[in-house]
């Protein structure tokens, strides 16, 4: 059985394909459960059910949200947490993705308004609000700095994403909309969901990995903190080394929570399918 539990589209958020284009690569994969999990948005889930009955390829409904996590002494850090089988129809749920969203536009302007500032000291040419509207244009799904950084490389000012980000897109960033884990938890199980978190050891994304290089650290600070706001775990990811799969279906087993796991495939490149998430995870979720 092949499962993939963390898939974003180009319809939703920012992955590369549309969810039609991303159903029919994984049907032609051979995949039997799939959940898209775009980034603060479920805009596609009615769609994405509709093809899975299309396709005969089992689904559940599925979000990612961020979550401004604050430990005791510590600054602010960025995690992910998975939201799955709750009502996509749910009215405060959706209100709160559309806050959400109207506040990521928001922070896109001041983020402009910021890339102003370095560009006047470098005798670049100011964006101004047409920028922003071409900016938005490209925009599928959720608008964010990815989107940003590729009008960069199009206006040639940098030649990569890497180049954008490391040069303009981490000083002139804007804070994210505030949402805590203990609103996230309530958001997702009031819709009747289940709320998992997200590549706790992720070395290349938003994970515990950035306060606590051992496993049994980051466990520590699940237990204490997160236990109670939180299902499960992902377990498999596409980044994650044997020793954190090991320690974490370990963890999750320890606790009695809801193990899961997936590619994060955002189709750059395709790696839907390719994680291997053992059988008993779709009976799990």
């Amino acid at each position: 059985m092949k499962i993939d539990l963390h898939i974003h589209t180009k319809t939703g958020s920012d992955g590369n394909l549309t969810v039609q284009e991303v159903f029919q690569e994984a049907k032609n994969r051979a995949i039997d459960l799939i959940s898209i999990t775009d980034h603060d948005s479920i805009d596609c889930q009615e769609t994405a059910i509709s093809l899975a009955n299309k396709y005969s390829i089992s689904y559940i409904t599925g979000v990612e949200l961020n979550v401004t996590f604050q430990l005791v002494d510590r600054k602010p850090i960025s995690l992910d947490f998975m939201g799955y089988r709750f009502d996509h129809k749910n009215r405060e749920l959706n209100e709160k993705l559309k806050t959400i969203r109207e506040h990521r536009e928001n922070r896109a302007r001041q983020i402009l308004q910021n890339l102003n500032m370095e560009f006047e000291k470098e005798g670049i040419e100011a964006f101004n609000d047409d920028d922003l509207r071409k900016i938005q244009e490209s925009v599928d799904g959720s608008f964010g700095r990815p989107h940003i950084a590729n009008y960069l490389i199009k206006k040639d000012i940098v030649s990569t994403k890497q180049e954008a980000f490391d040069k303009y897109l981490v000083k002139c960033d804007v804070p994210k909309y505030p949402l805590s884990l203990a609103e996230a938890s309530e958001l997702i199980r009031n819709a009747g969901g289940v709320i998992i978190l997200a590549h706790p050891n992720d070395p290349n994304g938003t994970s515990l990995l950035k306060i606590a290089s051992d496993l049994d650290e980051q466990s520590n600070i699940i237990e204490a903190q997160m236990l109670k706001y939180i299902d499960g775990v992902e377990c498999w990811h596409s980044r994650n080394d044997e020793n954190t799969t090991t320690h974490y279906v370990e963890f999750a087993r320890k606790h009695g929570i809801i193990m899961t796991g997936g590619s994060d495939c955002h189709q750059k490149p395709v790696l839907m399918g390719t994680v291997a998430v053992p059988d008993f995870v779709a009976d799990n979720i």
